[in-house]
């Protein structure tokens, strides 16, 4: 199954990947840890998309699409793959039309409000990319690799609400683009809560794609 993901950063999108990834044996491709990657690089590219991340803007649209199209060719993702965080455009989207067709779209539904709440209390670790909330560690370390964790520069509110402006101005478009492949989730409940019916809904077409 080939699967995109949409929502507004932190609504759950990441969450819910990782159980259908492990469920359905596809992998989970998120264009954010990506995005991420290369910015460690020390490259021209790695600058300019570090610059764009810190500012919580978008990365432009063509070089995404490459991006992802290289990721998506790999062995691992012949049996499908799940899109985390692509296309958040719709020229992205009909670029992607040309590349991959795909089965389903969930749509990850939260509040503003709550999105807020949530990423600001999220913090990461360096090392392995873990994530935590401050709540679940007061310890602010690592439980993992032990490193000392850090908030993201867009996991910081001034950041957040600019990234929630920048999705609806250009990813909301999206649902009308994939209405006829939509499947609507909220994710104001627990991870467990969230996933039942996703998972419920996939089984049902896994058997109608193969």
């Amino acid at each position: 199954m080939k699967i995109i993901l949409l929502g507004a950063p932190g609504s759950g999108k990441g969450t819910l990947a990782k159980k259908i990834s492990k469920d359905f044996d596809i992998p989970q491709i998120s264009t954010g840890d990506l995005f991420r990657a290369i910015v460690k690089e020390d490259s021209e590219l790695a600058s300019k998309v570090r610059e764009i991340m810190q500012s919580g803007g978008l990365v432009p649209d063509e070089v995404t699409i490459e991006i992802v199209k290289e990721r998506i060719a790999k062995d691992d993702c012949k049996k499908g793959f799940i899109l985390d965080g692509f296309p958040r455009t719709v020229n992205q989207a009909k670029a992607l039309e040309g590349i991959s067709q795909i089965d389903t779209v969930i749509l990850v539904d939260l509040a503003n409000e709550i999105i807020i709440d949530r990423l600001s209390a999220r913090r990461t670790c360096p090392n392995c990319g873990e994530i935590y909330s401050v709540q679940d560690n007061l310890e602010n370390v690592c439980k993992k690799c032990n490193s000392p964790l850090i908030q993201r520069d867009d996991d910081k509110p001034e950041t957040i609400r600019h990234r929630l402006e920048v999705y609806e101005q250009n990813t909301s478009p999206l649902i009308n683009f994939y209405s006829d492949r939509i499947f609507k989730v909220s994710s104001a409940g627990s991870p467990e809560e969230t996933y039942s019916p996703v998972k419920t809904f996939l089984s049902e077409m896994e058997g109608k794609v193969e």
